[in-house]
């Protein structure tokens, strides 16, 4: 049996129209479910960042990424281990919060570091940011109150220590 596992790529890509959907066509070509993706530019406009999780064995995600590195858009990819890296992802939870339970919601929040961003008579609005694990605690602890509305960014992550993955990619583009 093969061992499956959540591995998280960090692509960077000359910031060009078609370039996200050739990259994530592959994946699917290779019947590959995107758990999630988050893109943007990167500190050099010309350059985006796509940081895919996908969970796969490791054989099949090798071809995946060497048919990657042949894109002619594809600058650099790189594994984002858990160990050498930071990553982080956003959530916006509307919470049910009336005016008896709306300071539990409140200090929930709170022992998560997270913000209020928004308070109805009804509901507050709770901002958070953290690992995956962090985001997936919170929500368990706010899901008794009841969540109205939920929005999730994709996993978003850089490498530890002063090397830079995009300064890497000039080079190799030049």
């Amino acid at each position: 049996m093969t061992l499956r596992r959540k591995h998280t790529l960090s692509v960077l890509v000359e910031n060009k129209p078609g370039v996200l959907s050739r990259v994530t066509a592959l994946f699917s070509r290779r019947g590959f479910n995107i758990d999630s993706l988050a893109v943007g530019e990167t500190e050099q406009p010309d350059i985006s960042r796509i940081t895919i999780v996908v969970d796969a064995a490791e054989h099949p995600l090798e071809q995946v990424t060497k048919q990657l590195n042949k894109l002619i858009n594809v600058l650099k990819i790189v594994e984002l281990e858990q160990e050498t890296s930071v990553r982080r992802q956003l959530l916006l939870a509307k919470v049910r919060a009336d005016s008896v339970t709306r300071s539990q919601v409140v200090e929930a929040a709170r022992l998560f570091r997270a913000k209020v961003v928004d308070v109805t008579p009804d509901t507050v609005m709770i901002e958070a940011t953290g690992s995956s694990g962090k985001i997936e605690a919170l929500l368990q602890v706010i899901e008794p109150f009841g969540i109205v509305e939920l929005a999730q960014s994709g996993l978003v992550g850089l490498g530890r220590g002063a090397k830079s993955m995009t300064s890497m990619a000039r080079q190799r583009a030049n």
